[in-house]
């Protein structure tokens, strides 16, 4: 999972990137500081792998990852190349989905790039250069298909229609994640790389005396119900106190917190958001050589979960021997006592993965 972090200048992206990673990326003060995007991979905490290679004693444990991008920030114009423009899309096109960082804090001595605090019209720049950009690229495939059609190539033009259609409602000033889309159109808007059509999570940068109760910021009620309105995430995060506590122990960082009154870390909400944005859940593979976490998609099959460990094992795929985590735990961690309890179970091609399974694959090739 390729996460871009994206805003205007001196929101808090790079500090928050440097918080999260640990990647030590420049944070300055001035617009441009972050040209080249710095590249972050985070382990995602999972305290069933924890506990599995404590059961097991195995020889490597294997967490699941999420890559953090830390793209140039955008300024009005981009689109026609403004700024670092060019090169910020251009990084944006690579990412799954998009940390949209927005300043709701106030601080004389950090400058803000249009000299005032408004994340509204912050969130509206940047959306406006994706809808813009978009809009170039759809006017392209549309006179593309046009021609096509015009050689005789009747398939096009459910496609094109659709392409005209998209475009007038980028007009409107609306993102396409916005739009309702048909389920078996999603494929093909998603292969059209529509900047506006990646998934969002916004991250309302907050000051530390906001971080236990961020509503109480109108900034940050004003950023949830722009998230709302598109069906986006948006979640608080205060990125200088985040720095702070990537420097703590896990025992300290776990007291800190609590004298906050903060239940867990802006990582812990980002993960869960990234997660729950993309439709991601993970299974369990056990065992003294190995224990770990791998990602899919919610709704996979066991044969393609199967596939994410080996092509070999979805080619020749004959069941999954499946059982859930919570159950594993339930009695002792056996599971010799599992197949006595009935819990663990064989599971053919239908079956539909859930997050926590554990599973062994068998295949014949």
């Amino acid at each position: 999972m390729k996460l871009g972090i994206v805003g205007l200048p001196n929101v808090g992206k790079s500090t928050l990137f440097n918080a999260i990673t640990k990647a030590g990326a420049e944070a300055a003060n001035y617009p441009f500081c972050t040209i080249e995007p710095n590249i972050g991979v985070v382990t995602v905490p999972d305290e069933r792998i924890t506990k599995l290679h404590e059961i097991y004693n195995s020889k490597k444990t294997v967490y699941a990852t999420i890559e953090f991008c830390d793209i140039a920030g955008l300024v009005k114009g981009a689109s026609k190349g403004e700024g670092l423009g060019n090169q910020f899309l251009g990084h944006i096109r690579e990412v799954e989905a998009i940390v949209h960082v927005v300043r709701c804090f106030e601080n004389e001595n950090i400058v803000h790039v249009d000299g005032r605090i408004d994340p509204a019209a912050d969130i509206d720049t940047i959306n406006t250069e994706l809808i813009l950009s978009d809009m170039e690229i759809l006017e392209r495939r549309i006179a593309k298909a046009k021609s096509s059609m015009k050689g005789g190539d009747k398939s096009q033009l459910a496609a094109c229609n659709l392409m005209e259609k998209i475009y007038d409602y980028l007009g409107t000033g609306k993102n396409a994640r916005s739009m309702e889309i048909d389920e078996e159109d999603a494929d093909f808007v998603k292969s059209l790389g529509l900047l506006s059509y990646k998934p969002v999570i916004y991250v309302a940068n907050v000051s530390e005396d906001d971080v236990a109760d961020p509503e109480s910021n109108a900034y940050v009620r004003a950023v949830k119900e722009i998230a709302d309105g598109e069906g986006s995430k948006c979640i608080a995060i205060c990125a200088g106190l985040e720095a702070d506590l990537a420097e703590m122990e896990d025992d300290e960082k776990a007291m800190f917190l609590e004298d906050l009154g903060i239940k867990e870390s802006g990582l812990d909400q980002l993960i869960k958001a990234s997660y729950s944005l993309l439709n991601l859940i993970s299974f369990l593979t056990a065992g003294e050589d190995e224990c770990r976490a791998w990602t899919i998609k919610k709704g996979t099959k066991a044969p393609q979960a199967a596939g994410k460990i080996h092509t070999d094992f979805e080619r020749g795929f004959i069941r999954a021997e499946t059982i859930a985590y919570d159950k594993f735990i339930e009695v002792g961690g056996s599971m010799a006592a599992a197949r006595e309890k009935g819990f663990l179970r064989s599971e053919g091609k239908e079956y539909v993965m859930q997050d926590g399974d554990i599973v062994n694959f068998l295949f014949n090739v």
